[in-house]
């Protein structure tokens, strides 16, 4: 292969490459469906033309048909009167139109097919510029649905789908732990609830405790328990003067554990 043929055939190929990416499907169509008008218009003028000498043909064959046959006549009139020399003449000028007549008789049944094969194709362009419209809206459409399926198509494939989801992923895991430190908080607050009612409840029981030690040693009865058959100590021959007041109460309780601080260090 040589050089030129190889540049010739790239040359070629780069052509076709450009008029093939810039080809617009709906322009195209659009000049298709007007030389299809155009050829319609011209074969329209053809079918005028060819209808029109047909016409012009056929008038021309009957004056030469009516020439003919008054030639006739008048051959047969020269010839009655004795006339022999008019009527060969006149017999010679029939013959010139009947001749002519016959010529255009011949070219008239030609003129008829031909508009008639003219008709033919003009009834067979019009049909294929109504089906080439029709096919022409489709494409159309087909196109419309095609370019935006392909922009859609462009859409999708620009998001970045790995990294919006990866981002969900991370919202989410901020979300648990938001919920689990949450949690962890409420807990904390309910033990430390939990915590202050427990050591309030054991306060009370160390001093209820610490109250009956107090009762014990000082042999005052608790409230709720029977009363002992053993002498009270002195002062407390007379239960209605001991409680009388809250001061002569409180001086008692300090005189008491006075005292169970005094046993305490003895033993």
């Amino acid at each position: 292969m040589g050089i030129f043929d190889r540049i010739s055939r790239v040359v070629r190929a780069n052509v076709n490459d450009m008029i093939d990416k810039a080809e617009d499907p709906e322009k195209v169509l659009e000049q298709s469906l007007r030389e299809m008008g155009d050829d319609l218009v011209k074969m329209r003028q053809a079918v005028a033309q060819a209808i029109a000498a047909q016409k012009r043909t056929e008038q021309q064959y009957q004056k030469n048909v009516s020439e003919a046959n008054m030639w006739q006549q008048r051959a047969q009139l020269a010839l009655t009167k004795g006339e022999e020399t008019l009527a060969r003449e006149a017999l010679v000028r029939k013959k010139t139109h009947a001749d002519t007549a016959a010529t255009l008789k011949a070219q008239l049944d030609g003129q008829v097919g031909q508009i008639d094969a003219l008709r033919r194709n003009l009834t067979g362009l019009e049909s294929k510029i109504s089906e080439a419209k029709t096919k022409k809206d489709m494409l159309k459409a087909r196109m419309s649905a095609a370019k935006a399926n392909q922009q859609l198509q462009s859409t999708i494939s620009s998001l970045n789908t790995n990294s919006a989801m990866a981002a969900f992923e991370r919202m989410e895991d901020k979300v648990v732990q938001m919920e689990a430190i949450s949690g962890a908080e409420g807990e904390l607050a309910g033990i430390g609830g939990d915590s202050k009612w427990a050591a309030l409840e054991g306060g009370s029981e160390v001093e209820d405790e610490l109250a009956m030690m107090k009762a014990q040693l000082s042999g005052i009865p608790l409230s709720g328990t029977p009363q002992p058959t053993t002498a009270l100590p002195q002062g407390m021959d007379n239960p209605t003067s001991a409680t009388s007041s809250p001061a002569s109460s409180g001086a008692f309780m300090d005189d008491e554990l006075e005292k169970l601080r005094e046993q305490l260090r003895k033993s």
